[in-house]
């Protein structure tokens, strides 16, 4: 079962989805962080979008856009092995391992390993801006 992290992940995982060749199901989970400065620098994550079906015994590749700090990722692969999958790994199409503020994550799969640069497009945004491109790139803020 392919779980993708919305929004940004959703062309990635679709991309995915095709490419795969055994059969799978696909399913969507939202999460929200808040709370980094307000909560004394600790970051909370809450779930606003839960899975549709139910991952008990089965294998679940959580497909998301980028991995920085690890945390959302850390939440979520926390919140799913409850459910008793047969395993949890993650995907991500950018990953930067520099910033992770957590070590034992399940990221099995990378596209890419990229700086600390706003990306846009293919999925990705600003402020819901950008996800029309066909293609990543690289949005300059000082241009």
């Amino acid at each position: 079962m392919l779980v993708g992290s919305l929004k940004a992940s959703l062309v990635f995982l679709a991309d995915l989805s095709r490419a795969i060749a055994i059969v799978h199901a696909l399913d969507f989970v939202e999460l929200a962080g808040y709370g980094s400065a307000q909560m004394g620098g600790h970051e909370q994550i809450r779930l606003l979008k839960d899975l549709d079906m139910d991952i008990r015994r089965r294998d679940v590749l959580v497909v998301e856009d980028v991995v920085d700090t690890g945390l959302t990722l850390n939440y979520l692969v926390r919140t799913l092995e409850l459910r008793e999958p047969s395993s949890v790994a993650a995907v991500t199409l950018l990953d930067r391992p520099y910033r992770r503020l957590v070590d034992d994550l399940p990221v099995r799969y990378v596209g890419f390993v990229v700086p600390d640069e706003l990306f846009v497009g293919y999925g990705f945004d600003l402020d819901e801006r950008y996800r029309e491109l066909p293609d990543l790139r690289l949005l300059n803020l000082d241009a």
